[in-house]
């Protein structure tokens, strides 16, 4: 089944059909989920309307582990069955995973100061997310480290791989230590405690963000391919 969609052309054909249709959703459900969160969800009874920050901070924060767990996957694939996309789809995935990260980071430090009263706490949720754009950042670095993409490829995804460990404890922190962050109140046993007031807007700007990553990566593997293609061309020119 993985090598079905390892011939570049077709991989190309179904992106070409998926990319509008995702970017359409994601800028539907981004403009319902912004005007439910700013004008149509009530302020929290403690917090006011500083809430309406994890309308972005949360999303964000989802998406920042879903793509790294997405990198993770496509670098095993890359390791084991040499998928011939799947070092693609995972460099691809590196700068948006750390772009969501950055987002997680920054609204964070806006929702903590007024909350909090500080922007930054070193506790085990904020350090740990940190990490995780670190990761990112090494990734990156790896693939620009090497002048051989295989080389450069395999040590990227070894540090993917090893960066793993990482995502359930930024996932379980609030539960082994004693953060400032608060519980789960979405992703739970016996569903969410959230008022659907506040939960509606909150699904449809994660399904925005989800959207959004869809449509860039697909973007993004598409350009590497047809970086490809070029280097080839350039390669055989020369040869020739």
């Amino acid at each position: 089944m993985l090598h079905r969609f390892a011939n570049p052309a077709r991989f190309l054909r179904i992106a070409r059909w998926v990319v509008p249709w995702s970017a359409s959703l994601g800028l539907v459900s981004g403009a319902a989920g912004l005007y439910l969160g700013l004008a149509g969800s009530p302020a929290d009874y403690q917090q006011g309307d500083t809430v309406r920050i994890m309308y972005v901070h949360v999303p964000a924060a989802w998406m920042a582990l879903a793509a790294y767990a997405t990198m993770a996957l496509a670098s095993a694939v890359a390791l084991i069955w040499k998928h011939p996309l799947a070092d693609l789809i995972a460099k691809s995935t590196a700068p948006i995973g750390a772009t969501f990260t950055a987002i997680a980071l920054i609204t964070g430090a806006l929702w903590g100061q007024p909350t909090w009263g500080t922007w930054w706490v070193w506790d085990a949720r904020l350090t740990s997310v940190l990490i995780l754009l670190f990761l990112y950042v090494g990734y990156l670095a790896l693939w620009n480290a090497f002048d051989d993409p295989t080389r450069a490829a395999r040590a990227a995804a070894v540090l993917a791989l090893v960066g793993v460990v990482n995502l359930p404890i930024i996932k379980f922190s609030v539960d082994w230590w004693n953060t400032l962050h608060q519980p789960a109140s979405v992703l739970k046993i016996g569903g969410p405690t959230i008022h659907p007031a506040m939960l509606t807007p909150l699904l449809l700007m994660a399904l925005a963000f989800l959207c959004y990553f869809i449509t860039l990566l697909l973007l993004r593997v598409r350009g590497e391919l047809a970086a490809r293609k070029l280097r080839a061309l350039q390669a055989a020119r020369a040869e020739g």
